[in-house]
């Protein structure tokens, strides 16, 4: 892969952000924002932004495909995915079709990034059963490259209604709508992305990224017994670019620890603390920093796991939107830069 080849992106699962005072800004404005946040990507040249999908009040972002269509009609170069798509408990027909519609509407800007979804919100809100979980997206995801790939559709499974010699517009142009499968550890998930010849994202959320190794590994040997050719690997971290260390610290550190707060409690995981916050920092998955702290960590990570995609889940928590339009300046202007050059000096 050549150096001007890779691409740089940013996740967004629209938190309710807060405002100067400390107060939660409306929905309707949180959604708003992250479309002037993804204008503002597309002029500093980020090549990518994606928004995830949650269903919790403290999301924006359940309808992803309507902002990136706004957004669509706002910028002229910038992809526009999803970070990830909970395909689960979404019909793959209305996905295709929603995504289909927007890559017209941006003239071939769209992108997928499909996935099981780390949280099970979805499941119960959709008349779901989390013991299907596997079948689900195994179904769904047969069935949604079918309609990328091939029509007419010719399928049958046990998740939703048979096809028969089906077609579904709008028609893509071949090679249009790239989709990856977004993985955050499973050996079964990185085998099976190899299985269909699809593009493998690592979530990378936690701890040091060269754990993920043994997984790029295995996503190769597997894409080789599948006859695929290499693919591309990307990875999606958290992190925040301020104009100094200290600077980037100070900002991003309570708004993380109250979200890891709150997960922890949910989830039973140990309290967040900011020696774990520094730790993530140092030697984990946590990019934060000044552009050339955060930089020469990227390019780190980029030749490990032999990357050819970074997207940075930015200024993670209730940041308010100042400093969200801040570090994607920072990220955009002078990270991506750097890491380009970095990446491009002999080793």
């Amino acid at each position: 892969m050549e150096v001007q080849d890779f691409e740089f992106g940013l996740d967004s699962p629209a938190y309710v952000s807060v405002d100067k005072s400390g107060q939660p800004v409306d929905g309707d404005v949180v959604i708003r924002n992250t479309i002037e946040e993804a204008v503002l990507a597309d002029s500093v040249g980020i090549d990518s932004f994606n928004i995830a999908e949650h269903y919790r009040p403290d999301f924006m972002d359940s309808a992803g495909h309507v902002i990136l269509a706004a957004i669509a009609g706002r910028t002229e170069r910038i992809r526009l995915g999803t970070a990830v798509t909970v395909l689960s408990t979404q019909d793959p027909v209305r996905v295709y079709t929603e995504f289909a519609t927007l890559d017209a509407v941006s003239d071939g800007r769209a992108q997928l990034i499909v996935g099981r979804g780390s949280l099970t919100d979805s499941f119960p809100l959709f008349g779901f059963d989390l013991a299907d979980y596997e079948t689900l997206f195994e179904e769904k995801l047969d069935l949604l490259l079918r309609l990328t790939r091939n029509q007419p559709v010719t399928w049958s499974g046990t998740v939703r209604s048979p096809l028969t010699d089906q077609y579904v517009s709008p028609p893509l142009p071949e090679g249009h709508l790239p989709t990856w499968v977004g993985v955050g550890g499973s050996p079964e998930s990185v085998i099976r992305t190899a299985r269909y010849g699809l593009p493998l994202m690592l979530a990378v959320i936690g701890g040091p990224p060269s754990r993920f190794a043994p997984y790029v590994d295995l996503y190769e040997r597997a894409l080789e017994e599948h006859g695929h050719p290499l693919l591309p690997v990307g990875m999606h971290s958290l992190g925040y670019v301020g104009k100094t260390d200290e600077e980037a610290v100070d900002i991003q550190w309570p708004h993380w620890a109250e979200m890891f707060e709150s997960a922890s409690r949910e989830r039973g995981w140990a309290p967040p603390t900011m020696k774990k916050f520094q730790a993530e920092i140092a030697t984990g998955a946590l990019f934060v920093g000044s552009p050339e702290t955060v930089a020469t960590k990227l390019a780190a990570a980029v030749r490990l796991l032999k990357l050819s995609r970074f997207d940075l889940a930015y200024a993670v928590g209730r940041v308010p939107h100042e400093q969200r339009m801040a570090t994607i300046e920072l990220y955009g202007r002078e990270v991506i830069p750097r890491v380009r050059e970095l990446l491009a000096a002999p080793q």
